[in-house]
């Protein structure tokens, strides 16, 4: 009898940061050693950092591996003919215990032709949040390079930028070229193309262990920046339950919201695309022709894109982000 694809489960990959925390391990169990811990790459095809599949027959083999096999029915056949082995979003937890820098991404052209990568369009959707924590996201009012440079020159660049207060819940499109950084006291969720290039512009002086400051990106920043103001950045969502509630939708990607209380079936027959689920609050059961997980918070499971329905079971309620092409 041969084997189907089935619902994907996947090891995390943590990453220590300068900047990092312990509220990885303590909302959401992941293993931290340092309480440094800033990051945790939930689904990853990126070159170095390929997700292992933990479930099933495929339990051992990474994401890539996976593609090669597979090609469209794991991925969908347009997201294979586009982009061949490489897995085009990259999904992470992330804990801001300290200030990230204030950076920006190039854009796809910029990216290809500086770096041999894909540009970084991202969302956040924002899992915990101390009181009086801040996002940064764009400019204030419109601005121009000159403005720009004299205020980084004078280290007076936070005060052109728009700082916005945070609760659980928000969630912010985060397009290429749009200046942000992530404050003290966030965790977000995020969902972005499958890119680690960023233009760091500014670090707040701060050193590393050996007493060096972080390298600055201000020459290769300068094309890329919009400088335009970012007004109510913020996206304004529905949250209804056991429906879909629409959070973005752009060329990359598209991220719904499900809130589930009672048991749900949806079909996919008109998507070609992978679906992924990462699980915000609660845990559930997914079932598929191929065979069942079950998901708990703070985990993330791949759906093959030859999965044209899926049953959802939740244990009580749970809480889901859902992202596919």
């Amino acid at each position: 009898m041969e084997n189907l694809l089935y619902p994907l489960k996947f090891n995390p990959i943590l990453k220590d940061k300068i900047w990092g925390g312990a509220k990885l391990g303590k909302l959401f169990g992941k293993e931290d050693k340092t309480g440094k811990l800033g990051e945790s790459w939930e689904l990853s095809g990126y070159e170095g950092d390929e997700s292992v599949v933990t479930n099933g027959f495929l339990a051992g083999n990474n994401l890539t591996e996976l593609i090669e096999i597979y090609m469209g029915d794991l991925v969908g056949d347009k997201v294979y003919e586009n982009f061949g082995l490489s897995f085009p979003l990259l999904f992470k937890l992330i804990d801001a215990n300290e200030n990230l820098s204030i950076q920006v991404h190039p854009g796809d052209e910029v990216a290809m032709e500086r770096h041999n990568s894909f540009g970084k369009t991202e969302m956040w959707y924002v899992l915990d949040a101390d009181p009086g924590a801040e996002l940064i996201i764009g400019f204030e009012r419109n601005c121009d390079r000159e403005e720009y440079l004299a205020a980084l020159e004078n280290d007076q660049v936070e005060s052109l930028l728009q700082g916005v207060p945070v609760k659980k819940g928000d969630v912010f499109f985060i397009p290429a070229g749009l200046v942000h950084a992530i404050g003290k006291g966030v965790v977000v969720a995020e969902i972005q193309q499958s890119s680690d290039v960023t233009y760091r512009i500014y670090d707040y002086k701060r050193v590393d262990d050996q007493g060096n400051e972080r390298e600055l990106h201000t020459d290769e920043a300068l094309d890329v920046i919009n400088f335009a103001a970012s007004p109510n950045p913020q996206t304004i969502y529905s949250e209804r339950a056991n429906e879909i509630n629409q959070l973005v939708t752009c060329e990359y990607f598209t991220t719904n919201l499900l809130k589930i209380d009672a048991p749900i079936t949806r079909n996919y027959g008109d998507i070609d695309s992978f679906r992924a689920y990462m699980c915000l609050e609660g845990s559930l059961l997914i079932e598929s022709e191929g065979g069942k997980v079950i998901v708990n918070k703070g985990e993330t499971v791949l759906i093959p894109a030859a999965i044209d329905e899926l049953g959802f079971t939740p244990d009580q309620s749970a809480t889901l982000l859902e992202v596919y092409l």
